[in-house]
């Protein structure tokens, strides 16, 4: 509770209204981002994400409802129950579809799924924005997400760094495995692998909840001898520090990517570090990507929040308003406006 609290200060001393100060990558390029002032209609968007139970997402919605707000649009923000239910998000495209909504952002389930549907919205002149997990479609009006094969490189060099170059035993819980962004991530990592004295020792694939990723950890810490490291998704990330401190385990966690509760773990000593992707950034440029796109300006292929690793001394410095929503918050779905 006292972790909460602080989080809660610390968020609501932060100044909303400067979201955008930090520099971003612009089609390769570091500079400030400028987004629109305001909306020229209260353009009606579309917003489909894989699931409401990691609070990464928690964060997205957040962050685009926060900018619905200041650039005067409106949302239906639709999740479809978790990463192993990719028809229902085919569902939910098609169902903004039928509402008429004027662009789309979608966090996709599935890389390919959409495409085909994607480029009719596309040709007949409604912005579709990759949002945070990464499409592989070729017709698209712009994305907003950082590479996990970097947010996993960069786990992995901290790491490398921590251990001054001895051989180590690692641990590896990705997620779902048709995901994109894990297997970019896996990308990333085993690249990063080569020429190093790690072992990388792969726990399994499976949808980010709780109970699932908990069976996974318990496999691999009976399974497996000890573990120097264990890298995860935030909910394995999460049960493994439960795991490891109730089995008196040596084991040291980090999560691939940061949540608001692995900062608190991050903050007690239980998670070593997470880098962050600001996904909470992702999503406001996202949504002024649409508008944009909308009011006929040329948008770019591709922006991306800066990837910063996260550990206790780097949450010091850290605006935590790019990664999570206030700690009363709740996300829930909302449909698209008529």
């Amino acid at each position: 509770m006292r972790c909460l609290l602080l989080l809660a200060l610390l968020w609501s001393g932060l100044s909303a209204a400067a979201w955008f100060s930090q520099p971003v990558v612009v089609d390769g390029q570091l500079q400030v981002y400028q987004p629109a002032s305001a909306a020229s209609e209260p353009w009606r968007i579309c917003v489909l994400i894989p699931n409401a139970k990691d609070r990464y997402w928690w964060g997205v919605a957040w962050g685009l409802q926060q900018e619905a707000q200041r650039l005067g649009v409106r949302l239906g923000i639709y999740e479809a129950g978790g990463y192993d239910h990719p028809e229902v998000q085919v569902r939910q495209f098609d169902h903004c579809v039928n509402k008429g909504a004027d662009g789309f952002l979608i966090a996709g389930i599935n890389p390919s799924d959409l495409c085909s549907r994607i480029a009719v919205q596309q040709s007949a002149g409604r912005p579709v924005i990759d949002m945070v997990n990464g499409l592989g479609c070729e017709t698209l009006s712009s994305r907003s997400r950082v590479d996990f094969a970097d947010m996993a490189s960069a786990t992995l060099a901290y790491l490398i760094k921590l251990s001054n170059g001895r051989p180590i035993r690692v641990g590896w819980l990705p997620g779902p495995a048709d995901a994109g962004w894990i297997k970019d991530a896996e990308r990333g990592l085993n690249e990063a692998l080569q020429g190093t004295v790690i072992t990388l020792v792969h726990g399994g694939y499976g949808p980010l909840d709780r109970s699932r990723q908990a069976k996974l950890v318990r496999e691999l810490f009976k399974t497996e001898p000890p573990l120097d490291y264990l890298i995860g998704n935030a909910e394995a990330a999460l049960f493994a520090t439960e795991l490891a401190y109730s089995s008196g385990s040596s084991t040291q966690i980090l999560s691939v990517y940061a949540t608001d509760r692995v900062l608190q773990q991050i903050r007690s000593g239980r998670v070593l570090a997470a880098p962050t992707d600001s996904p909470v950034i992702q999503a406001r440029i996202a949504l002024d990507l649409a508008v944009r796109g909308l009011q006929g300006e040329r948008l770019p292929r591709l922006i991306s929040p800066q990837i910063e690793v996260l550990d206790a001394a780097a949450l010091e410095r850290f605006d935590l308003q790019r990664l999570a929503p206030p700690a009363r918050y709740r996300m829930t779905s909302q449909e698209l406006p008529n």
